[in-house]
């Protein structure tokens, strides 16, 4: 009868021994960490353009404002709004009622006053009337004249046509409303974008590039265009126009450069970026934006150094070319830049570099795993 409690109490002994045996086993250290991989650029001196780049904005060669020349009920839209129209093209109707009977009251009025005139020019050659009532009714056949002119024109003016060839905006005033000449007489706008202007100003730090200090003919080779995606637009521009003045109050020159829209890839309004060339830089580094840390102290890179250790070296910049930026300082030749994992990094620690990924190249096979 006693075997139950014998059994229970070498169960447990059991118990403890299997848990002393585990409390002096030590867990698997951590496997050490090797060097960190990173992508590097060996970088060559180059010869660039050397530039200016602005913020600016797109707008028509031509903004024209198409207002109504009489008053009256606006009775139908002739054009789709944003369409391309040639100049005269018809856009708008307006009420012609009122301006017909102006205008057959006016004939008739002229047609008297000629008769009028008529009939007494052979009284005058008869001296059968005095000077003075032949040249009345001359006068008032010139005033029936001018005033039967003045009505064509009014009913000629009830279709608003475009005075230029472009592209067409938002209408102004809807079918129904009561057009009045003046200034709520503004019914839509013309724009004409080819040739498509694009404006921007420089301020002194711009301005300090140059030599002399100011933009000329002779210190600015050409004009770039850049897309808001980054890519360059495909024709060269040219300045058309180029301030007398600084801005006192932006401190800046106004300039407005030209460049061709055939293909009506720009519409005003657009923003982008002027890219003005002002020479040549020799000896210069291309490094990508990403590669280069700000600090307060200036900008930085981080070279995979001897013994494949991080090493920071502080750089001087001057512009962005493309998605790099112009080293003018601090690198040379076959310095070894260090473009990704930048955050992981720090003096003094070991990288494994390799040369950046080939587009369209095949990734390299993994090595087989022992058995």
């Amino acid at each position: 009868m006693t075997s139950g409690p014998i059994l229970r109490r070498t169960a447990l002994f059991l118990t403890i021994a299997a848990l002393s045996a585990c409390s002096d086993t030590k867990p698997p250290a951590a496997p050490a960490m090797g060097p960190m991989p990173v992508t590097v650029l060996e970088v060559q001196p180059q010869r660039v353009p050397s530039s200016i780049e602005v913020m600016a904005q797109t707008e028509g060669a031509r903004e024209t404002e198409v207002r109504a020349r009489v008053g009256g009920i606006l009775v139908k839209r002739l054009y789709q709004e944003g369409e391309t129209v040639k100049a005269g093209q018809p856009l708008f109707q307006i009420d012609r009622s009122t301006y017909e009977i102006t205008l057959a009251d006016a004939k008739a009025k002229a047609d008297q006053a000629s008769r009028e005139m008529n009939r007494l020019k052979g009284l005058i050659e008869a001296k059968a009337i005095s000077q003075k009532d032949y040249d009345d009714a001359v006068s008032n056949n010139a005033v029936a004249q001018a005033a039967l002119h003045q009505a064509q024109l009014n009913l000629s003016w009830t279709t608003v046509t475009a005075p230029v060839a472009g592209t067409t905006g938002r209408a102004a005033k809807s079918e129904g409303n009561l057009i009045s000449v003046g200034t709520d007489s503004l019914l839509t706008s013309i724009y004409q974008s080819n040739p498509i202007w694009v404006r921007f100003s420089l301020g002194d730090s711009d301005l300090g590039k140059l030599a002399g200090g100011r933009v000329t003919e002779k210190n600015i080779t050409g004009v770039e265009m850049i897309l808001a995606n980054g890519s360059v637009y495909p024709k060269t521009g040219k300045l058309n126009f180029l301030a007398s003045n600084i801005d006192t109050t932006l401190g800046t020159q106004q300039l407005r450069a030209e460049f061709d829209n055939k293909e009506n890839q720009l519409l005003p309004g657009q923003f982008v970026r002027i890219r003005l060339l002002t020479g040549e830089r020799d000896g210069v580094f291309l490094v990508p934006q990403a590669a280069i840390i700000q600090t307060e102290q200036g900008p930085i890179v981080m070279l995979a150094g001897a013994e494949d250790k991080v090493a920071p070296r502080p750089i001087q910049v001057a512009e962005w070319r493309g998605k790099d930026w112009v080293v003018t300082g601090g690198l040379k030749a076959g310095d070894k830049v260090i473009v990704d994992n930048l955050m992981k990094l720090r003096p003094g620690a070991p990288v494994a570099p390799h040369p950046p990924a080939v587009p369209g190249a095949e990734p390299a096979a993994k090595p087989a795993a022992k058995g």
